[in-house]
């Protein structure tokens, strides 16, 4: 029999949970549709940044009313050369995927604050795009801002996204939070339908030479799916909003390990960056057949078996966990 790979994320029902993350390979159609004919369940477009909307919006004023924005504003931001896809142009190329795919298109808004950008959220549905990603990438660098704020500032940007669209929105977050189970359960309250784990915050490099910060890039590898994989297990069945998970996602075995913790989907950037689109093929068939020499029926069947919703102290458990493995190294 064939087996069955389906799942539903964000809402959408998917024929299986592979799903090639935010990359450059989105940028290019003829490679977006090798994605699909590897079978991609949807698809996942690059950020717009907050930063771009701003600087073209900044932009737009100065041409209206010179004494709106003074020019050197401008130099705070990033130069437009610096972006693949300017914000007219991101919407264009929504309506070129919608045109050319017959796969989910989830767009992806990237910002910190709370602002006149999110206003795009209405143009990105407009365009044509299935679901969103709100993606909020930001360092915590200001000695005068509370956790507290950053959070309360998050949950205001999902209200106000929200309440302006009605595709489904996910939140994309790091790890850094003092409370992630707790911020997750606030997002979940305010209706976000889908929490992903976790974006890759890129480490600036020293040159020593040159004295200057040098930026590195560095895919990921599946050891980076283990503290996804703890978070997943914490939250699976304890929120109503589907869970995905980013990184670390290179063979079906790291599928089959972040579904049992829970995961709906699970998005693929490094690995099809390294191996090309045809990856996904191999990626659906050794996930089929894992789970057929493992007996499942289904992934449905497979999916929160290993959470941690019937442990009554997931705490305990984590510290009992850590103490074992102290003890192994140690003895």
């Amino acid at each position: 029999m064939t087996m069955d790979l389906s799942t539903t994320y964000l809402g959408l029902r998917l024929p299986h949970p592979f799903v090639p993350g935010a990359s450059p390979l989105v940028d290019d159609l003829d490679t977006v549709r090798r994605l699909e004919d590897a079978g991609a369940a949807a698809i996942v477009m690059h950020s717009l940044f907050e930063e771009q909307i701003a600087r073209e919006q900044m932009a737009t004023a100065r041409h209206l009313d010179a004494a709106v924005e003074s020019a050197e504003a401008l130099t705070y931001l990033p130069d437009t050369d610096a972006f693949a896809l300017g914000p007219e142009e991101y919407l264009e190329h929504i309506h070129k995927l919608k045109a050319v795919l017959s796969i989910p298109v989830i767009a992806s808004l990237n910002g910190a604050t709370e602002g006149g950008w999110l206003g795009y959220a209405r143009l990105i549905e407009n365009a044509g795009a299935d679901a969103l990603e709100l993606n909020v990438y930001s360092l915590a660098t200001d000695f005068t801002e509370s956790g507290e704020m950053i959070e309360r500032r998050t949950l205001h940007m999902l209200e106000a996204v929200k309440r302006s669209i009605g595709i489904p929105v996910a939140v994309k977050l790091s790890p850094f939070y003092t409370s992630l189970s707790h911020f997750a359960h606030r997002l979940d309250e305010r209706g976000v339908d889908g929490i992903i784990l976790f974006n890759r915050f890129y480490q600036p490099d020293i040159d020593v030479e040159t004295l200057e910060v040098a930026p590195t890039l560095r895919l990921s590898d599946s050891s980076e799916l283990l503290l996804r994989l703890r978070w997943l297990a914490i939250l699976s069945g304890r929120i109503k909003a589907s869970l995905a998970v980013t990184g670390g996602i290179h063979s079906a075995l790291d599928a089959v390990k972040a579904v049992m913790a829970g995961a709906d989907a699970v998005q693929v950037v490094s690995a099809l960056l390294r191996h090309g689109p045809d990856h996904l093929t191999n990626l659906r068939r050794d996930l089929a057949l894992w789970l057929e020499e493992h007996e499942y029926e289904s992934l449905e069947q497979m999916r929160g078996s290993m959470n941690l919703l019937r442990c009554p102290n997931p705490a305990a458990h984590e510290r009992a966990n850590y103490m074992t493995v102290l003890q192994s190294w140690w003895g």
